[in-house]
């Protein structure tokens, strides 16, 4: 019988061994793989243990029994349409004087998503046959991989491949669909640990697109980092990095630009310049010593017409003018950025206070924090120009950074640029799904513009976040106004949208 102790030292074992990482809620199922291992070898877990730090086979093999990779052609599709309208179009022209090309699906599973790469190859490059094209699959599930090498698939692995597609790679047989020979002679597969060095798989500079969708999130973080430096070595400068939809760099790596087109989001590595001039920095994790002062919550839509910086600005406009006709002493410059003093005057509704304090850092433009600050206080005194230049520097910094986008989003809603407010809100949820402001922000744009689907879905999701908002994030992005009063406005809005109370 395996006590809470062995799986706690099981799954430790399969993260360090395997660079898997399974939650709590996935216990019962760790439990059941150990068993199954334990009975089929008659072993203990001590003696199973020394056995997995000697013997590749049974790393294989329970590797096997952990990974279950669901997978099928053309998944994703939006992406596969931003690989060939943005990814292969500029590696064929950057490489066409070599005419070769290189690409890694990681984590491959049944080789769907490699094929579907050949594919589209295939059918849009342009003199396909005088290039030399490399597409690697790499999985740690054997049995995978052997699927993937017979090229057999169910109709159900078919399900989103358009017709032609179908018709052109796949013949029917029986109950089964069989690829095509010269598709399935373009991928190479291999099995491989992507949690561990490789010095043939990752070798510098050798790769220009890496598809590593629905991986990086089954790796504790530390392990992702390891993982998503080793594909930005592997990139060449300017190549592809395609992720998984729930998935992104935000904390992991700073090597990309990030990329939104075709309805996705992707990555570009950035040139050996642009990373030579990147510095290393933590973002910005600001803890306040207090809550916010509360302001009193409105429990009425806002008028159709109303952006919510309107309403930001209108709060805080009762501080401002206190703050006009008691201004703080002059700060003199300083050569490190008080962040304790900042976040005082913030938690107060002293924003002027704060941009002065904010400017007279000598290091500003390398401080993330400081530049966070100072974009939300601009905000809240109306400087929504001044707000976008310091969004700016800081994404120069962080351009992952959630905050700054969502800033940059109530400035475009302010100036009446809804589908630039839409697209940086949509960047912000992409990078931070657990944020509620671009979530709230999203819903107010939806309904200004009609479409009030989006709106229903945007602020419930906004007003299912709000109940876990850390408290920092809203005295940051709230516009000064508390859980319960963004939670009032969610409603009231939701309720003009026809959703029911």
């Amino acid at each position: 019988m395996l006590t809470p102790g062995d799986l706690t030292r099981f799954r430790a074992l399969v993260a360090r061994r395997l660079g898997l990482e399974f939650d709590d809620g996935k216990l019962g199922f760790l439990s059941e793989v150990l068993e199954r291992r334990l009975s089929a070898l008659g072993l203990k877990l001590p003696a199973y243990e020394d056995l997995l730090a000697r013997d590749a086979a049974e790393v294989s093999a329970l590797a096997e029994q952990l990974t279950v990779g669901e997978t099928y052609f053309f998944r994703n599709i939006d992406q596969f349409h931003a690989f060939v309208d943005v990814a292969l179009a500029a590696r064929t022209q950057a490489m066409s004087a070599f005419k070769s090309l290189r690409i890694l699906s990681a984590g491959c599973s049944s080789g769907d998503e490699a094929y579907t790469l050949a594919m589209l190859i295939h059918e849009r490059l342009p003199e396909r046959a005088s290039w030399d094209v490399r597409i690697t699959g790499v999985d740690l599930n054997p049995r995978a991989l052997e699927k993937a090498r017979r090229a057999r698939y169910p109709a159900w692995s078919l399900r989103e491949t358009p017709q032609s597609a179908r018709e052109r790679w796949f013949r029917a047989e029986k109950s089964e669909f069989i690829l095509d020979r010269q598709i399935a002679g373009a991928v190479t597969f291999r099995q491989g640990n992507l949690a561990e060095e490789d010095a043939l798989l990752w070798a510098p500079g050798t790769l220009d697109v890496v598809f590593c969708r629905n991986v990086s999130m089954y790796f504790p973080r530390e392990v992702a980092a390891r993982v998503m430096s080793r594909i930005s070595r592997a990139l060449v400068p300017g190549g592809f990095l395609f992720l998984g939809h729930a998935e992104n760099l935000r904390g992991l790596s700073q090597d990309f630009h990030l990329r939104h087109t075709h309805g996705t989001f992707y990555y570009q590595r950035k040139t050996e310049e642009e990373l030579a001039r990147d510095e290393p920095h933590e973002g910005a994790a600001l803890e306040f010593p207090q809550t916010a002062r509360p302001r009193e919550a409105t429990p009425t839509p806002l008028p159709p017409d109303t952006s919510w910086f309107e309403v930001i600005q209108h709060a805080s406009q009762r501080i401002a003018d206190l703050t006009q006709r008691t201004p703080a002493p002059r700060i003199p410059p300083r050569a490190t950025f008080d962040r304790t003093q900042a976040l005082e005057l913030l938690r107060t509704e002293r924003f002027r206070d704060v941009v002065e304090l904010v400017r007279a850092d000598r290091a500003i433009d390398t401080d993330p924090d400081a530049l966070l600050l100072l974009a939300v206080s601009l905000t809240n005194t109306g400087h929504l120009a001044d707000a976008e230049a310091a969004c700016r520097r800081l994404l120069a910094l962080d351009e992952l950074h959630a905050g700054a986008h969502y800033l940059l989003a109530l400035g475009h809603e302010h100036n009446g640029q809804l589908e630039a407010a839409q697209q940086a809100d949509q960047v912000a949820v992409y990078l931070d799904p657990e944020f509620a402001m671009p979530r709230l922000h999203a819903g107010l744009v939806a309904r200004r513009k009609g479409d009030l689907d989006a709106a229903r879905r945007e602020l419930t999701q906004a007003l299912s976040l709000l109940d876990h908002e850390d408290s920092s994030r809203i005295l940051l992005f709230g516009g000064g106004f508390t859980r319960d009063a963004l939670s009032a406005l969610c409603r009231a809005e939701l309720a003009a949208c026809g959703a029911p109370r």
